[in-house]
């Protein structure tokens, strides 16, 4: 049985596209929806989808409230961030907001399907854009006895930080907010980079995440 799909994008003629291409990959495609709004409206209980590819800026309710939406109601369905942004403020809210995977709008069908694939048959997807750590920092975690998993050796400061670094501030927001020096931000960063095998905000994101630091 194919699995099945629901596209959120308000760009019509794109989505059209990809509806079609996604059905060449295996998929079933419930519905389409411009936004939110109308996919929360048309979304019918008997007949939940998989997985919904999500744009990110669309008008009524974005994807990040979106995400947010589907995950306070219909946890079992994964989400797919498919948009333009490749910032990483956009994929740590996406993320943060239930997003199992972030893909640009200019992949290849072939990643597409990947990505597709290895969110309904493993939870998540994540693109060599995102960062290619992240899938070993994810694995990791989810080992028992992973020294990623114990906050031993993290100081208060540091976990400071790392709740701090899940928000939209930026570095040097985050370091006025703790009355420190950008200079002393940078440390606590890379030392966390260093402690937690971790190379990019998303990694430890996603670390304060799966650890507790962080409440989603």
């Amino acid at each position: 049985m194919d699995r099945k799909a629901v596209l959120v994008d308000d760009h019509v003629l794109l989505r059209n596209g990809l509806a079609g291409l996604i059905r060449d990959l295996g998929y079933e495609v419930l519905f389409e929806a411009d936004n939110g709004k109308e996919f929360a409206e048309k979304l019918n209980q008997a007949d939940l989808p998989d997985i919904v590819l999500l744009d990110i800026n669309m008008p009524l309710m974005d994807g990040y409230d979106t995400a947010a939406w589907i995950r306070r109601h219909y946890p079992e369905i994964k989400i797919l961030a498919l948009s333009m942004y490749d910032d990483e403020q956009a994929i740590i809210r996406m993320l943060k907001n239930g997003a199992c995977g972030y893909i640009l709008k200019d992949t290849e069908p072939a990643e597409l399907k990947k990505a597709m694939d290895d969110i309904c048959s493993k939870g998540f997807y994540y693109s060599e854009m995102v960062t290619g750590r992240l899938i070993h920092t994810i694995h990791s975690l989810q080992e028992e006895n992973s020294p990623a998993r114990t906050l031993t050796g993290l100081n208060e400061r540091e976990i400071e930080f790392l709740k701090l670094a899940a928000t939209e501030l930026t570095y040097k927001e985050i370091a006025e907010q703790l009355h420190l020096s950008p200079r002393t931000i940078d440390g606590y960063r890379d030392d966390l980079f260093e402690k937690l095998n971790i190379r990019s905000r998303v990694g430890l994101v996603l670390f304060a995440i799966k650890n507790g630091i962080v409440r989603l």
